[in-house]
């Protein structure tokens, strides 16, 4: 059972918006630290100024002595909700006579107390407070300022703070999720453009992608697609090749058996109808040897760059020999081997190239007088490289009237040019000299021609 395809839209969507949301809790972090580090340093501005301003005040007017008022509830700081407005606890010293204390907190206070700021815990008080310690000396008499703030004060004011970061992200959030998602959905519409272009193309009409596209991403897309499309256009024209082979070769042998058979049956000489099913024998052993070569050139035609090794071209030549010495000798013909250019080895399928060079031999033995001397060389030249199979005796090969591109070679020869145009090689007739008249060159250029 195939499972659902996903959509890539909502796929992009997911992983933005987790992304987004990523952000948006790393800022909530940030905000939420950076809002209590400020109200912290608010807070200490604060005491520091609360003190500085008590002592620069005169000593005469700080108030008398500490019962001149009586003392506020120091919890009800403690309980302080507001973020924006801070309730202090004050003490003064003039020397050593306590001149006020607003919330009654002495008796809390440690003994040793310092200069600067602290951080405490006060008997009988809940939470931890903040302090500062402030020293003047004003016309020769010492004075000491105290402040204290329960830090729950400036905790409510770093909450205040990080929300009002916050908020705007959090409520804009929804709205984000949904302009990214029109976002990448108009984002993906070249995209769906592309597809519907892949969708209408027509394989058999020979049309591509336009090349030229707005955006640099789908260029690679675009041109693996045509890659793909002009492998799939050559594929179908190899087809009809095949089938327009088939229907050709296939039709004269064909045609030929009906003529003979017909003519068997109607014949009333033994001596015409023996021949007449002697001849059906052989067009059918014609028949199936034209099948047999259209089965491997279908299978040629099917070649892929996968499999390919380094194959020696003498040593593919001495095997080829081998196997038709035998049909060489019984026909009257000698079958020889030329080696100029020992150790030259070429890249491909070792069991197709041997295919095209045993059709060619195969060629040269059939077609040609008893008496004929055929032969395999392997040459190499500045240029390039390859395997002959030349012949002295005559035969439908003529190098004085070349084969051109378009012209029926028959299906052994067509066979022979499709697998050297898969390993990247050429078939052409071979250039006559004194000793050999016909013959056929399968061509390899050497590296540095190729590069160049």
């Amino acid at each position: 059972m195939t499972s659902r395809p996903q959509s890539l839209w909502l796929r992009l969507w997911w992983w933005v918006l987790g992304t987004t949301t990523a952000v948006w809790l790393t800022l909530a972090g940030v905000a939420f630290y950076t809002g209590h580090h400020e109200a912290e340093e608010i807070a200490e501005g604060q005491l520091k100024s609360v003190a500085s301003h008590w002592l620069a005040l005169p000593a005469a007017q700080w108030p008398e002595a500490a019962s001149t008022s009586p003392p506020r509830d120091a919890t009800a700081l403690t309980r302080h909700k507001e973020a924006y407005t801070t309730e202090w606890a004050v003490l003064l010293w003039s020397g050593p006579s306590l001149r006020l204390d607003s919330h009654g907190l002495q008796a809390q206070l440690p003994t040793d107390l310092r200069a600067g700021l602290q951080r405490l815990r006060l008997p009988g008080l809940p939470g931890e407070w903040r302090m500062w310690v402030q020293d003047a000396t004003d016309h020769g008499t010492p004075r000491r300022a105290v402040v204290l703030v329960p830090t729950q004060a400036h905790a409510a004011l770093g909450r205040d703070i990080a929300e009002h970061i916050v908020r705007p992200a959090l409520v804009l959030l929804p709205l984000v999720a949904l302009l990214l998602a029109w976002a990448l959905k108009r984002g993906l519409s070249p995209l769906r453009r592309l597809a519907g272009q892949v969708a209408a193309l027509d394989l058999h009409s020979g049309k591509h992608l336009p090349d030229e596209r707005r955006f640099v991403e789908l260029q690679g897309t675009v041109h693996a697609i045509n890659t793909l499309v002009q492998n799939l256009q050559d594929q179908v024209r190899r087809e009809r090749g095949f089938a327009a082979d088939v229907a050709h070769e296939l039709r004269t042998p064909l045609t030929a058996l009906v003529w003979q058979a017909q003519l068997a049956r109607s014949s009333g000489d033994a001596t015409e109808r023996a021949q007449a099913l002697a001849q059906v024998e052989r067009d059918a052993l014609r028949a199936g040897r034209i099948l047999s070569q259209l089965l491997e050139l279908a299978r040629a035609q099917g070649l892929n760059r996968q499999g390919m090794v380094a194959v020696g071209l003498a040593e593919l030549a001495s095997a080829v020999i081998a196997d038709h010495a035998q049909a060489a000798f019984e026909g009257g013909r000698e079958l020889g081997l030329q080696d100029d250019a020992p150790g030259q080895q070429t890249h491909g399928h070792p069991l197709m190239l041997e295919l095209a060079l045993r059709n060619l031999v195969d060629n040269a033995l059939r077609h040609t007088p008893r008496g004929t001397q055929v032969l395999v060389r392997v040459w190499r030249s500045a240029n390039a490289y390859g395997i002959d199979v030349l012949d002295d005796g005559g035969g439908p090969t003529n190098a004085s009237a070349p084969a051109q591109p378009g012209q029926n070679l028959g299906i052994g020869l067509t066979l022979v040019r499709r697998i050297a145009t898969e390993h990247d090689a050429e078939l052409q007739p071979a250039p006559p000299t004194a000793e050999w008249s016909h013959g056929w060159r399968i061509t390899w250029p050497t590296p540095a021609a190729a590069n160049g």
